[in-house]
Order: C-alpha cells, then structure tokens, then sequence
C-alpha cells in the first residue's frame, strides 16, 4: 500500500501549482506589463495546463468518491468521459509540454542562462518560485504516470494534437513579435530568420518526442505492473 494515497499527492500537487501561481501573477515584472503579458511565455502556459490538469484529477478522484457503490449509469457515464479527459491531456498536453519546458529552460540556463532566464530575473523571481515554474513540473507529473494509468490516444491523434499545440504557441510568439518588435526570448534575437525557422522545427520534433516518451513510458510502467499482478496471483508452492 502507498504511503500516500494518490488522491491526496493530486490534490497537494494542485495546491502547490495554485500557490506558484497566484505567487508569479503577482510579481510586478515589466514583462508582465508588455503586449500578451504572461501568455506569452511558455512557464506560464505549461503552469496553467499543470494546474487544470490536477484539477481534473482532483476532480474525477472526488466524482469517483461520490458515485461508488452507485447504480447511476449516466453518472458512470459522465465519470468515464472526466477520466478520458484526464487521460487526453496528460497524454498531449501536461506530459509532453510539461518535460520540454523543465529540460530546455535547464538546457539553456546552464549553456547560457542570458538567452533564457536573463539575471536580471533574480530581482523579482524568488529561486523556490523559479523551481516551482521549472523543475518540480518533472518529478510532479512522473509521480502521477507512476500512480495512475493513462489511457493514450491513437499515436496520430496524439501527435497531430502536439504539432497543432506547437504551432500556435510558434505562430503566437511571431504575432507578439510582430506588435512589439521584440521577441519573448532572447534566444530568438540572436539567430537569422532560417535558424529560427530550423530552431522551431527541431523544438517542435522535440516536443513530439516527449509524447512518444510519455506513450511509451506509462504503457511500460504499467506492464510492467500488469505482470507483478498476474506473477503475484500465480499459482504458489508449498
């Protein structure tokens, strides 16, 4: 048995990214003040798909609690379809863009931090709240594959979700550009108009990556699990 019942680390899990960001939403950073404000940086996106996605678990953990032992089919109906939708967005959205965003931003800030996380960020970003934004996504979202078993979409569909979700943050980061002059990271200012357009394709292959990681990370972990189970039942001898 689990030291901690998984609907209590989900709904700590949703606390703790609530906390992250009602504490960042409160800095006043100029950046905060410019054309898209936090929307135009992908920390702040990824905060939010983290903590609707917890929501969701918390949410189906609750519906579950309160429809056991019920003989309502239409609220097992409505209880399927809350986990399917859990299911989706871990598989296309919290996974995937969830481990890319903690593995470049580290990538960049230790080759160069200027290009990602200039220093003058110190001043109004605490380093736990910079953890918070950039590292705990990782091992948060790790413990929920390890706890619960997603169910993915077809690998096509998962992928044309990731490309898609991909390619609106690229053409969003091209329109704030285009009415402000500046690009949201400085990485961007320093590379001609061809590497950008190979730099996006890469991050978006990247991120696709991550998908197939996540498909195949939960469907192991839970094999894996699947056969202890059969193992531990099978037939014992005296």
């Amino acid at each position: 048995m689990a030291l901690i019942p998984c609907q209590v680390l989900r709904a700590a899990i949703l606390l703790s990214y609530l906390s992250v960001l009602c504490h960042y939403k409160a800095i006043e950073m100029p950046a905060h003040q410019t054309y898209g404000g936090s929307w135009k940086f992908l920390t702040f996106i990824d905060l939010v798909i983290q903590a609707v996605f917890f929501g969701i678990c918390v949410l189906s953990d609750l519906s579950s609690l309160l429809t056991k032992g019920s003989d309502n089919q239409e609220q097992e109906r409505q209880l399927k379809k809350l986990i399917s939708l859990r299911d989706w967005v871990m598989a296309v959205l919290a996974f995937p863009v969830g481990v890319f965003v903690v593995t470049m931003f580290w990538t960049l800030y230790i080759y160069d931090r200027e290009l990602v996380y200039p220093k003058l960020l110190d001043n109004f970003i605490p380093p736990w709240l910079n953890h918070g934004m950039h590292t705990t996504v990782l091992p948060f979202i790790l413990i929920e594959m390890r706890t619960t078993h997603h169910h993915y979409p077809s690998r096509t569909c998962g992928i044309a979700t990731v490309c898609s979700f991909s390619i609106c943050y690229i053409l969003w980061m091209c329109w704030v550009h285009h009415i402000t002059g500046m690009w949201v990271y400085p990485l961007l200012e320093y590379i001609s108009p061809g590497a950008k357009i190979v730099f996006f394709i890469i991050v978006t292959v990247i991120i696709n990556m991550f998908y197939i990681l996540g498909e195949k990370l939960n469907s192991y972990i839970w094999e894996a699990e699947k056969s202890d189970e059969l193992r531990d039942k099978g037939p014992k001898m005296d």
